[in-house]
């Protein structure tokens, strides 16, 4: 039977991959409509188009989800299942209503926490030890809907919103695959998620739910205040958008890759400029600044970007160009 397919980032792209390579019949590919993503402000496809088209599927780009031509080509489908996968839109109660079997969404959390728009960034922000994805059944309530499948996965210090979201999104591609094997053959119980009908069992192994908000492009300014760990992490969780940035004698610099050390100094204030080191002071410890990227131009080590600068000790990281 059909099934209709919802998703726009890359993020989308291996699940779709996935069903394809399963020999899914995939009616339609609902997508966000071409959008400006560069400094050109030329319109784009977005990566699940670009993908759909690749395999000859037909593309659909609504404007609205009350679109009456849309909503009439989907219940013409009668799909099976309807997919969504980072789409970026809240689906109406109609919509959700159309496939035969159920609505399964990929979610990049371990619902019940981070349910919302930006669950990868907010796990490495919080400092958490693991993360996965979760397939569950969509519900108009935001992530609220009952668990399919989950599987986890390790947060490293290595890992960036970058490389977790990358694994996240190759583990959400398999499970998909397993999600829609085990619904049609009546294996996989949809379990409700912990605070909403959960029982006290469920409630006390999965947590609480927690949120994960939309990132804004001004989210990315370091607060100096916060700890050296808390720095790291943030600078981890917001790379590669919006980048953790700050401002250096007027000038808007982002924090590419640092790491955190013991030792004290004022926020913000640069306590050591020697060779390769470039510290800087927090509210608790020093942030170790390895790799960073001056505003329109490329990303350096530390000892070339204080090459030319007369940066020197003493010389403070500021939240406005000139304080």
């Amino acid at each position: 039977m059909a099934i209709i397919f919802l998703g726009t980032p890359r993020f989308a792209v291996p699940s779709l991959e996935a069903l394809i390579k399963a020999g899914e019949d995939i009616a339609a590919v609902v997508t966000r409509p071409d959008a400006p993503k560069n400094r050109t402000k030329k319109p784009l496809p977005s990566h699940v188009k670009e993908a759909a088209l690749r395999h000859g599927l037909k593309v659909l780009e609504p404007r609205s989800m009350k679109d009456p031509q849309f909503l009439s080509e989907l219940k013409k489908i009668q799909p099976e299942f309807l997919l969504v996968v980072a789409y970026g839109r809240i689906l109406t109660r109609e919509i959700l209503s159309i496939p035969k079997i159920a609505p399964v969404n990929v979610h990049a959390s371990l619902l019940p926490k981070y349910r919302g728009a930006s669950p990868i960034n907010w796990a490495i922000i919080n400092g958490e030890r693991e993360t996965g994805v979760t397939t569950m059944m969509i519900i108009y309530e935001l992530d609220s809907g009952d668990i399919l499948l989950q599987e986890k996965t390790p947060i490293t210090e290595e890992d960036t919103a970058e490389t977790l979201s990358a694994r996240l999104s190759a583990m959400g591609a398999e499970l998909l695959v397993k999600t829609l094997k085990g619904l049609r053959e009546g294996t996989l119980k949809p379990r409700p998620q912990a605070g909403l009908q959960a029982s006290l069992q469920a409630s006390l192994q999965e947590g609480e739910p927690t949120f994960a908000p939309p990132l804004k492009k001004e989210d990315g300014l370091i607060k100096w205040e916060k700890t050296a760990t808390e720095l790291f992490n943030f600078t981890r969780g917001v790379y590669p958008w919006p980048g953790a940035y700050s401002f250096l004698k007027g000038e808007r610099v982002k924090l590419i890759k640092a790491r955190p050390l013991l030792g004290e100094g004022s926020p913000g204030a640069i306590e050591k400029t020697e060779g390769d080191d470039l510290l800087v002071g927090t509210g608790k410890g020093l942030l170790s600044i390895i790799e960073l990227q001056p505003e329109g131009k490329r990303r350096m080590g530390a000892r070339e970007f204080m090459q030319g600068r007369d940066i020197k000790k003493g010389d403070r990281f500021t939240r406005e160009p000139e304080e």
